[in-house]
Order: C-alpha cells, then structure tokens, then sequence
C-alpha cells in the first residue's frame, strides 16, 4: 500500500483508532498497542508493547501481550487492519472459557481476533525458542476454544466479518457499497491493539 494501513481514514477516525473504540466498547480495562518491533503511534497516548522476540511476527507481539498482563488478566487481541469485527462478537469472546478463544470464520481460524490469558506465554515462548512462528503452532499445549457456526453468525455474516483492508480497494469497496473485500485477514499484521480484560 505504501503506507501504514492503521491510518486510513474510517468514518471520524482511522483504522487504529476505530479498533480501540472496538476494543473500549467490549469492555477492555486497558488498551495498549502492540506496534512491532518500534514504537509507533505514541500520539495515541496508548501504553506501546514492542515485539518479545525480534523478527517473529505477530506471534513476538503476542508474547509480548502476555508477558504484560496482570494477574487474572486476559489479552483481548484485534487486528488494526479487520474493520468489520464488532464490539460485541469481542466481548463474547472474553466471555468464554479456556486458555484462549479463537474464532473459526468460513477461511479458518482467526488468531488476530482472539482471547488469550496468561497460560498461553510459556508455551508461546517455548515454541519460539524452536523457531515456530505460526500463531497456532501453541495451540496443542492449550485449552483452545474455536467458536464458529451459529455462534459466528449471530454477530453478521461470517464471510464479511474478518475481511482485512490489505490495499485501497478493499478501502474503497466499504462503507460506500460494492461488494464487501473477500481476503482473509492478513496473519502478518504488526499493528495492532490488545485490550486486557479482567
């Protein structure tokens, strides 16, 4: 795109800013920004959680988020660039039990828009250390709920709810009309937001 996808305007705000909204609106105590492996967005006047491990991807933010959390906290985890996920699909998901929640969209599971608490940094970081960088190569070491079908759907149409804003047309085909962009979120995200739930 050339340029960082978290700013592209979005009604009166832009994408980084309507994430937080989401994330706010769910019922997040706090919001803090997972910006890679430099500080970015400090404008924001959000906590700036940089990448645990140096060139590992979203899965060195996640760790990161972990290792932030309070006791009995939850991170909430939202893609910046996935516009279209709502307020209320994220609070369910805090709602449910296990080590983390993940939801399962018609393209697989949705890492980026996720639950996790903190018995998933061990085995994230173990998973690191033998070079696995797949945000679900954990996965076996934890309880994880997926949660799909007619629980998805009741929050819109799961075809449309995880498309991502990779380029200016998926940009331009929302909110205007025009059929909605079909690409699944991308897994490279580096901007995004965690709220920490109780």
């Amino acid at each position: 795109m050339g340029r960082d996808k978290a700013l592209l305007p979005f009604g009166a705000t832009d994408l980084l800013g309507h994430a937080v909204e989401r994330l706010r609106a769910a019922g997040a105590a706090r919001v803090s920004l997972l910006c890679g492996e430099a500080p970015r967005h400090a404008e924001r006047g959000l906590p700036l959680v940089l990448d645990a491990v140096a060139g590992a991807g979203p899965v060195g933010g996640l760790l990161a988020a972990l290792r932030a959390l309070e006791p009995g906290e939850r991170a909430l985890v939202l893609a910046v660039d996935v516009p279209h996920v709502p307020a209320d699909l994220l609070a369910a998901l805090g709602d449910l039990a296990g080590d983390a929640a993940v939801p399962e969209g018609p393209a697989g599971p949705e890492p980026l828009v996720a639950v996790y608490s903190a018995a998933c940094a061990t085995p994230v970081a173990h998973r690191l250390e033998r070079g696995e960088r797949r945000m679900t190569a954990f996965w076996p070491d934890v309880d994880v709920v997926r949660p799909g079908g007619e629980w998805l759907a009741r929050f819109g149409d799961p075809r449309l709810l995880f498309a991502n804003w990779n380029s200016p047309g998926d940009r331009s085909a929302w909110p205007g009309g025009g059929p909605a962009p079909t690409a699944r979120p991308a897994a490279g995200t580096s901007t995004g937001s965690s709220g920490r739930t109780p």
